[in-house]
């Protein structure tokens, strides 16, 4: 899998957790411009998804095995926009809170990623 990208996702997660957790500190939710940012770093897993499934279609396979990668690929995906949706449903400052703890898992589901991978 492409290290770089691994790398720049976990970083933009990394990024979003503590703005989000910024504005959790502030007393403040969620708001559009944390959306904006929440739809760069999803923009990122999409991309990722989409480049893991590539390689493994082309042959390559994961040192951990494809299954645990797959699972892994869709979580990473999937963790932002669960967070945000939750997110809008909680309009204070906890809904900054639940995006910036996605966000957190998020860096570790790179990490993970990276070494199911076999990095």
């Amino acid at each position: 899998m492409l290290n770089a990208l691994t790398l720049v996702t976990g970083v933009a997660a990394l990024l979003l957790a503590a703005w989000c957790g910024w504005a959790a500190y502030r007393d403040q939710p969620t708001k559009d411009w944390h959306f904006i940012g929440m739809a760069v770093v999803t923009l990122l897993g999409v991309i990722q998804l989409v480049v893991g499934i590539v390689q493994l279609a082309r042959g390559e396979k994961a040192e951990q095995g494809t299954t645990i990668f797959v699972a892994y690929l869709l979580g990473a995906f999937a963790c932002i926009p669960a967070a945000g949706m939750m997110s809008l449903a909680e309009r204070t400052r906890w809904g900054s809170v639940t995006v910036a703890a996605g966000a957190v898992v998020l860096a570790v589901l790179e990490v993970r990623l990276y070494d199911i991978w076999g990095g």
